[in-house]
């Protein structure tokens, strides 16, 4: 985080998760009905609203990873993501605090690859495809075939 945002005070935070992951979608749903001492906004990642509202950040790498924005600029990544989004919550702020002591980010950061672990075998080794042209394969990891280039007649350069 940059040093001008780091002294600012967090009011607000947008969390931008993956809309057609059912994980995300729970997870936010979850978040939803919880008691907040900041409030949360969820917007889908890489949705025209997200891209409106945060035209510098690495759209396709949000859909990849959680990321929260705070209301001063704040940009949190991965387990930092969600350490800042349990510190929002009332009943779950103690728990923000131990996650970020050194050990408990070692915590946060295996609850996180575990849920991009689930995310990844949740499709029963089967490609998962997005609708903006974005593919995850269990073996290969993502790849992008831009709309219309399926059968490869897209030029590339």
């Amino acid at each position: 985080m940059p040093a001008e945002t780091a002294a600012v005070p967090v009011r607000r935070l947008t969390v931008l998760y993956d809309a057609e992951c059912a994980l995300c979608a729970f997870v936010r749903d979850w978040l939803t009905r919880q008691p907040h001492l900041v409030e949360l906004e969820p917007v889908p990642a890489g949705s025209a609203e997200a891209r409106r509202r945060f035209p510098g950040l690495d759209h396709a790498a949000t859909l990849d990873e959680i990321t929260v924005v705070g209301d001063g600029g704040q940009v949190y990544r991965g387990a930092a993501a969600w350490i800042v989004v349990l510190w929002a919550l009332r009943e779950h702020r103690p728990l923000a605090h131990r996650l970020s002591t050194p050990s408990g980010a070692k915590l946060a950061k295996g609850a996180v690859l575990a849920a991009a672990k689930w995310r990844g075998t949740r499709w029963g080794g089967q490609a998962y495809r997005r609708a903006d042209g974005w593919t995850y394969h269990p073996s290969a990891g993502w790849t992008y075939t831009a709309p219309g280039c399926a059968d490869g007649s897209c030029r590339t350069g």
